[in-house]
């Protein structure tokens, strides 16, 4: 589900560097809109890159997020995500151009919501990972790519 728990202490959320950059960027060009999206994990042994062998072959990382419609009427009138969940998502990426690092009454949930907060950059006062009860949850950022996959319609 994108998180550790082999150690036995707080799991860590693992996640591509170059995932977070670009939802950063989705999120600073949508200010003073919110961004809410689903974001999936590949298995570190499917990364590429050079900290790619860092992790456990198996470790899920966050590497992969869907695409934000910004022109869902539903979700821009009700404030809420009510499509059908991505049952491919093991995760949430969600932006708070009011700057609350936490999360809050508005969100849509998931096992895993990594937020952002201006002013959008990867630091641990702009970006956490929580768990669906608001639990601040420790996050890793990878320099490592997932495989290239098709194009799919």
């Amino acid at each position: 589900m994108g998180i550790d728990d082999s150690t036995g202490t707080e799991p860590t959320v693992y996640a591509t560097a170059g995932m977070v950059e670009a939802l950063l960027d989705l999120a600073s060009e949508a200010q003073p809109d919110r961004v809410s999206t689903g974001i999936s994990t590949v298995s570190a042994g499917d990364l590429e890159g050079e900290e790619a062998t860092v992790l456990p072959a198996e470790t899920p990382v966050f590497a992969e997020y869907l695409i934000p419609d910004p022109g869902n009427s539903l979700t821009h009138v009700f404030g809420v995500e009510l499509s059908t969940p991505n049952r491919n998502t093991q995760g949430r990426f969600l932006s708070h151009p009011d700057g609350v690092l936490d999360l809050t009454l508005r969100d849509d949930l998931a096992a895993v919501v990594i937020v952002a907060v201006p002013p959008w950059n990867p630091a641990d006062d702009s970006l956490a990972a929580f768990d669906r009860s608001g639990e601040r949850l420790p996050l890793e950022l990878i320099d490592a790519e997932p495989p290239e996959r098709p194009f799919e319609s």
